[in-house]
């Protein structure tokens, strides 16, 4: 016989089971309802970063503005300098969330940063950009990384403050990464940016426009830049033309597959160019090792990083040649971002600098501030255009 006590305990466990069952049941639904919003906001988002992904159309026309009325001369001596100034975030001690290394003794590193400090940290450093560009005073001035208003550069306009610092100097803006925003990293987010390449001139520039390079063709083209190199023509007065190019190459390319077709893009309108009969000047971040007698030079206790490609001499067409720094072998144009910079521990690269035709005589120095600004340093030439 079961005793009343047994009885009003299963049914005390039978009304604990069913209050428990409920409790689960509600629990379970609240938490699918919720995986069902991440998953609806992740795919949302996921949309509109696609939605708003576009690449900038081949052969577009630049808007010269300011432009100046001198025209270059055969004979004459002139100077252009170029520099990636790192859209003002890059102090010494900021590393970026992308880059990661290793060190000799095998430990892994990781860049932290996606965005400048604060905002009087990017001021500072894009004015210190503009006291070294105007410190070199090159008649032609190539800028790669310069921001419009970017979150990473806390909403600094860095080319606006390069116009209004060169008044004496026309201009143009080509586009090379216009995003949508970028929640990553999820608690420090790269954000939505409009940056290029601003390219500035003493002399007249006669014509002006943006080449798209090849990208890459996956999801990983939402993260990278939108690749290209702005074109611009300059009067001769032997009735030539001084063609000059502001590139800024891929970095992040597993396999170096993109930037070889991105060289063979511009090794094709260098060697038309030069076939016109036309100067040739090509500056910037080339994102490759310039020579190949210049790898793993400079002192570092980190491992070549996977990045590094090397652009050889003999890869270059017929009737051009890479403008080696004069200083190269004593200071670098580019360090490491997977760790602050620690002059002597940074893997340090020759990456920044000049390409050109066999019809202009040049000479190239690095100018070194210790990367005070920049992860870059600039570099400037002096050429002559041969009669």
């Amino acid at each position: 016989m079961i005793s009343l006590s047994a009885i009003s305990f299963h049914r005390t466990w039978d009304g604990y089971n069913k209050v428990m069952g409920k409790i689960f049941k509600r629990a379970l639904i609240t938490a699918l309802i919720a995986i069902a919003a991440l998953l609806l906001i992740l795919l949302g988002y996921l949309s509109y970063v696609l939605l708003q992904y576009s690449r900038i159309e081949d052969n577009s026309a630049l808007l010269v503005q300011n432009n100046q009325k001198e025209i270059l001369s055969s004979g004459e001596r002139y100077s252009i300098s170029t520099y990636n100034i790192g859209f003002g975030a890059y102090t010494r001690d900021f590393s970026f969330f992308l880059d990661s290394g290793e060190m000799k003794d095998g430990t892994k590193v990781q860049g932290k940063g996606s965005k400048a400090k604060d905002r009087a940290t990017a001021l500072r450093n894009t004015a210190g950009v503009i006291e070294t560009i105007l410190s070199a005073g090159s008649d032609i001035i190539l800028v790669q990384e310069a921001d419009l208003k970017s979150t990473r550069a806390r909403g600094v306009n860095q080319v606006e403050m390069l116009k209004e610092s060169l008044p004496g100097y026309g201009s143009t803006y080509a586009s090379n990464f216009h995003s949508a925003w970028l929640q990553y990293p999820i608690f420090d987010p790269h954000g939505k940016s409009e940056a290029g390449l601003v390219t500035l001139s003493r002399m007249e520039i006669d014509e002006a426009v943006r080449r798209s390079y090849p990208v890459a063709d996956d999801l990983s083209r939402l993260f990278d830049l939108d690749r290209c190199f702005s074109l611009h023509r300059l009067k001769v007065d032997n009735g030539k033309s001084l063609v000059v190019i502001n590139s800024h190459m891929s970095a992040f390319d597993e396999g170096g597959r993109i930037r070889m077709q991105q060289l063979d893009m511009l090794k094709a309108v260098l060697s038309e160019e030069r076939e016109k009969g036309n100067y040739v000047i090509v500056g910037g971040d080339f994102n490759h090792i310039l020579g190949e007698e210049n790898v793993d030079i400079y002192p570092t206790e980190q491992k070549r990083p996977e990045w590094v490609s090397i652009l050889s001499h003999d890869e270059l067409p017929e009737g051009f040649r890479i403008v080696v720094p004069k200083n190269s072998r004593d200071i670098a144009t580019c360090r490491s971002t997977d760790i602050p910079y620690r002059e002597g521990v940074n893997y340090l690269a020759l990456l920044d600098g000049f390409i050109v035709s066999d019809n202009i005589d040049s000479s190239a120095i690095i100018i070194d501030n210790g990367f005070a600004y920049s992860d870059h340093q600039l570099v400037e030439m002096e050429f002559v255009l041969k009669d």
